[in-house]
C-alpha cells in the first residue's frame, strides 16, 4: 500500500507566490504548469516538458462537463462517474514512479491518482474476469491483467508533480503502469472494462508489441 504524502506546504507556497496570475480555467481544467514540484523527498523529478508527444492522434481535448468514466463488462454493477465522482468518492494517493517509452525517453514523476481496484470494486467484479481493458478518448486501448492491477496497486492519474494533468498529459486520468513499457500507459481513459479474454490486444499490440510489456523483456514480439 502506498503512503499518501502531503505536499500542502509546498503548493500553498507556490500558489501564494502566483496568486493572481493563473489564467482563467477552461473546460473545468486549470493552468498551474508553473507550480509543478521539481524535487520530491531528495529525487530530482523530470519537467513536464520532458516527455514527448507520440500519441495516435495527437493530444486530446475533452470536456469535463460531460464527462463518464464507465466501469463496464463483467461486473455486477455497471457505473459511470463524473470526473469531481472519482476524486470526491476514492481516497487519493501519491508514488513516485517513472514511465519508460520504447522511443528510448523516461521520466520520472511524482503521480497522483485513484486505484483502479477502488473504482472497479463499486461494480462488483465477477469471478470470470481476468483482464482490464482500458479505453482512451482517441480510441486508443490497452489490457493489463487484473491480478497485476490489484497486487500492483495500480492507479488511474489526475496529477504530475503536483499540478493537475495537462491535456497533452491525459487529462482527466492517465494509468501509471508501473513496470510496464509507456504504451500501457494509457491516456484520456473513459472507460474500465472488465473481460475473460486474457488475450485482448490493444493498439500497439495488435502491431506486434508484447502485450505483458515487461519491461525486463522486449518490448517487440519477433
Amino acid at each position: 500500500m502506498f503512503k499518501s504524502d502531503v505536499l500542502g506546504a509546498i503548493n500553498l507556497a507556490l500558489l501564494t507566490l502566483l496568486a493572481g496570475c493563473a489564467g482563467s480555467a477552461s473546460s473545468g481544467s486549470r493552468d498551474l504548469s508553473a507550480v509543478q514540484i521539481t524535487e520530491y523527498q531528495g529525487e530530482r523529478l523530470s519537467d513536464l516538458g520532458d516527455f514527448q508527444e507520440n500519441s495516435i492522434k495527437g493530444p486530446q481535448r475533452v470536456d469535463i462537463g460531460s464527462y463518464r468514466l464507465r466501469v463496464t463488462g463483467l461486473v455486477d454493477k455497471p457505473l459511470a462517474y463524473s470526473y469531481s465522482k472519482v476524486l470526491s468518492a476514492h481516497k487519493s494517493y501519491t508514488k513516485l514512479v517513472t514511465l519508460d517509452c520504447v522511443d528510448g525517453w523516461a521520466v520520472k514523476i511524482l503521480w497522483e491518482g485513484v486505484l483502479v481496484a477502488d473504482i472497479t470494486d463499486r461494480a462488483g467484479i465477477l469471478p470470470a474476469a481476468n483482464t482490464v481493458i482500458f479505453h482512451a478518448h482517441d480510441g486508443y486501448t490497452t489490457s493489463l491483467p487484473l491480478a497485476y492491477v490489484m497486487d500492483k496497486n495500480i492507479m488511474l492519474a489526475y496529477k504530475i508533480n503536483g499540478v493537475e494533468l495537462p491535456p497533452d498529459r491525459g487529462f482527466p486520468f492517465q494509468l501509471v503502469a508501473e513496470d510496464k513499457w509507456g504504451y500501457k500507459w494509457i491516456k484520456w481513459v473513459t472507460e474500465i472494462e472488465l473481460s475473460d479474454d486474457p488475450n485482448y490486444k490493444g493498439y500497439w499490440e495488435r502491431a506486434g508489441y508484447s502485450n505483458d510489456a515487461d519491461l525486463d523483456k522486449p518490448f517487440f514480439d519477433r
